[in-house]
């Protein structure tokens, strides 16, 4: 029955409960999404069409009863042979199972739970419909401590049709009402009958009337005085064993009048004022529906008296009228006490009827078949009431390995049976777990489970917040076994950050394509250098090696060259050994808007040399060459910008006697700032290095005309592969040792030497 739907809405997920006329089972409502409770018939009950008219009509009058404290009834169907009720669904416990857990019950909650069944059965008589079986095991406590009546109107179908099951009528003996065990209609006090009793075992724990037979029970409550139960629990207050004594009277007419005067009494009765109350009394004498006891019938002769024999003459004249008169009352109560008899011998003989059933034992069905295990309970004369499949590790597929009762228990004959059958090893589908937290991820699994072990974690860069499940395998709504598969899980580190590449001194281009190449966002702006050549990055923002989200900015400087007030000048250095014709070490450095003391180099001379020192300047950016000779600072040339831009700088002095000059090779400068005009009609790279490690008379780096240590003179080249006057060289870069060098390219080729001043444009 488990996994069945019915008429294609009501899933079933589980068995609850049951009785004598049915089994309850939790089921899903598949059109509303909800739980309901479907109870379904049993077997014996399905092939009676007279039994199912009268269920369906009472059903589906009970299904109009809308109240808190009942459980209201959905749907009534049929889906093939199996005829079913679909409920409410209480989360929670039956009322039998509390009374057995925690009887007797404290005063407060038991009058609380005869309230609201009170109040339930108001609305159900208002509505002229009788439950007939009020009991605890129809009576359902929520979660929230909500009372729920169940069953309003069924026990009417199943009380009049010939019923074997005993179970469903034992269980309900002990709350007949004396009319209900005559056969007699019951109506709205029988009801609260049942209800007194069920308040009586609420409070005691134990039932008014126990017997070793049913039908001794129903005799006792046509007859027997239960024992009051204040003397069974004293902490039970009188006022409250009032009501339990005024609802069990067996005169239908001295119990309350309805449900709503029940009630109000419950409501009132633990009111300081009503605790002490008096003892509530009937006269006994009136209670008609007591089983009479016939006294034994006496002889009506008395010994006559002196006065009688006095009187004996009088009365022999009238002796037959008299002894007409005395054999009527004896009549009359002989014929009252055969008449009753009669009414008792029926009402044993109809519950005998009911009640005896002939008994079986018990066989053993484990390890057979569900099909050789159904034939060998029916030829035992019992009933397979529902089957279960579930998966057993030791169990073979198909066979049974459990059986409801134990194997060689006396039971009535038509008795139920549950058996367990084992099924394959069961499948669960795969939860969606993408877009959930890892850890809740991980809570699912385990709660299906799967063993943390087998749970496989892989990280992964993705948009997806940290944490979240962003591939699964298995995928959702897949089949797969908790105890064996391996779940991986891929799970989001985030967004990547990406690593800032350095790009100063780098080309605008090769900018860009590093930094797209991190799928980050470049910006550039441009701005005028002295330091660093046109076109190359000068500074960026942020530092490289810092690390940034995909998308996130990358600003960075492009070089756009001097700055259209720079001037580049050129002064021509005069420079004598410490005595001519002996090698002396002179080096030259500069100062100028590219920065302070750049080495322009060092070389041996030993005689006269002029070099020209290429400056670049701005306003309020002025030149300085200084010339050290044997280590030493012996000349210093200022170079103003003022008079450099306007042609009125005066080149240095050269001593009146004519030197040898080194004429340096001849530059191209590319993209000159303004010339400064001419300077002494000379060529100013005269003597100068070539980049290339050269001295200024174009020799090899090392070597010097006259050098002291031998080496070859100034004038001869050495081979080497001569370095392009114009490249640009950054100020400061490092130069061979022992050779003057160019430091800068010189941007103008027009430029010509001047007779001691040079003139800008």
């Amino acid at each position: 029955m488990i996994g069945q739907v019915f008429s294609g809405r009501y899933e079933i997920i589980e068995r609850v409960g049951g009785g004598g006329m049915a089994l309850v089972y939790k089921a899903l409502d598949l059109l509303l999404n909800r739980f309901v409770a479907v109870k379904v018939l049993r077997q014996q009950f399905m092939h009676d069409e007279e039994f199912i008219r009268r269920f369906r009509r009472e059903a589906q009058s009970a299904a109009s009863l809308s109240h808190p404290n009942i459980v209201s009834i959905y749907d009534v169907g049929q889906d093939g042979e199996v005829q079913y009720i679909v409920m409410e669904y209480i989360e929670g416990t039956d009322l039998d199972e509390v009374i057995k857990d925690r009887a007797p019950l404290p005063v407060e909650e038991a009058v609380r739970v005869a309230s609201q069944i009170c109040d339930a059965l108001d609305h159900a008589h208002t509505n002229q419909i009788i439950h007939r079986d009020i009991k605890p095991h129809n009576i359902l406590i929520g979660r929230n401590g909500r009372v729920k009546v169940t069953d309003f109107g069924i026990a009417r179908a199943v009380t009049s049709t010939t019923i074997t099951q005993t179970g469903s009528v034992v269980g309900s003996v002990h709350y007949f009402s004396p009319e209900h065990a005559k056969g007699v209609t019951a109506g709205e006090k029988s009801d609260l009958y049942s209800l007194g009793i069920v308040l009586y075992q609420m409070l005691t724990g134990a039932l008014p009337y126990e017997g070793e037979s049913p039908i001794s029970v129903a005799l006792k409550h046509l007859q027997d005085d239960f024992e009051e139960p204040r003397k069974l629990n004293p902490m039970i207050p009188q006022s409250v064993e009032n009501i339990i004594i005024r609802a069990m009277r067996k005169n239908p007419s001295e119990r309350y009048a309805s449900a709503a005067e029940m009630q109000s009494d419950l409501d009132t009765c633990l009111l300081p004022s009503r605790r002490e109350e008096q003892k509530v009394l009937f006269d006994e004498n009136d209670d008609t529906d007591r089983t009479l006891v016939v006294p034994a019938i006496r002889s009506t002769y008395t010994p006559p008296s002196s006065e009688m024999q006095r009187g004996e003459a009088a009365t022999k004249s009238k002796p037959q009228a008299s002894g007409k008169k005395n054999w009527k009352k004896p009549a009359l109560i002989i014929g009252l006490t055969l008449l009753m008899l009669a009414i008792m011998t029926f009402i044993v003989i109809y519950v005998r009827g009911q009640l005896v059933v002939p008994e079986t034992k018990v066989p053993n069905v484990i390890g057979m078949t569900e099909a050789q295990a159904r034939t060998t309970l029916t030829d035992s004369g019992m009933i397979v009431e529902d089957v279960k499949y579930e998966y057993d590790p030791s169990t073979e597929p198909g066979k049974v390995f459990r059986q409801s009762k134990q194997e060689g228990l006396s039971v009535k004959k038509g008795a139920s049976i549950l058996l367990t059958v084992g099924s394959e090893k069961p499948l669960k589908k795969m939860p969606k777990l993408t877009d959930t937290d890892y850890d809740e991820a991980v809570r699912q699994l385990t709660a299906l489970g799967v063993s943390e072990d087998r749970i496989v974690r892989n990280e992964e860069y993705n948009e997806a917040d940290p944490e979240t499940v962003i591939t699964q395998t298995p995928q959702s709504g897949e089949d797969f076994d908790p105890d064996q598969a391996t779940v991986t899980l891929a799970v989001s580190k985030g967004v990547e950050e990406k690593e800032v590449p350095e790009v100063v001194g780098k080309s605008r281009q090769e900018a860009l394509d590093l930094i797209n190449g991190q799928a980050l966002a470049p910006s550039s702006t441009e701005e005028p250098s002295f330091t660093v050549e046109s076109g190359k990055v000068v500074s960026q923002t942020p530092e490289p090696g810092e690390k940034l989200k995909p998308g996130e900015a990358v600003k960075f400087v492009v070089s756009s060259g001097f700055p259209p007030e720079a001037l580049n000048f050129t002064v021509n250095v005069p420079v004598e050994p410490s005595q001519e014709g002996v090698a002396t070490k002179v080096r030259i450095e500069y100062s100028d808007a590219r920065g302070d003391r750049i080495s322009l180099g060092s070389d041996t001379i030993s005689s006269l040399r002029i070099f020209p020192v290429s400056l670049v300047l701005a306003p309020n950016r002025n030149g300085v060459v200084m010339v050290y000779r044997d280590g030493q600072l012996v000349e210093s040339y200022p170079v103003d910008y003022t008079e450099a831009s306007r042609g009125t700088f005066q080149q240095p002095e050269v001593p009146q006697k004519e030197p040898e000059e080194t004429p340096p090779p001849e530059q191209t400068p590319t993209d000159p700032p303004a010339d400064n005009g001419g300077d002494q009609g000379q060529d100013p790279n005269n003597g100068t290095d070539t980049g290339d490690g050269t001295d200024v008379n174009g020799t090899t780096d090392g070597t010097t005309d006259g050098a002291a240590d031998g080496t070859q003179p100034p004038d001869e080249q050495t081979g080497e592969e001569e370095t392009d006057p114009n490249a640009f060289v950054p100020p400061g870069k490092a130069v061979a040792d022992g050779t003057i060098a160019n430091a800068s390219e010189r941007p103008d080729k027009s430029e010509k030497p001047g007779k001691g001043h040079g003139r800008g444009h």
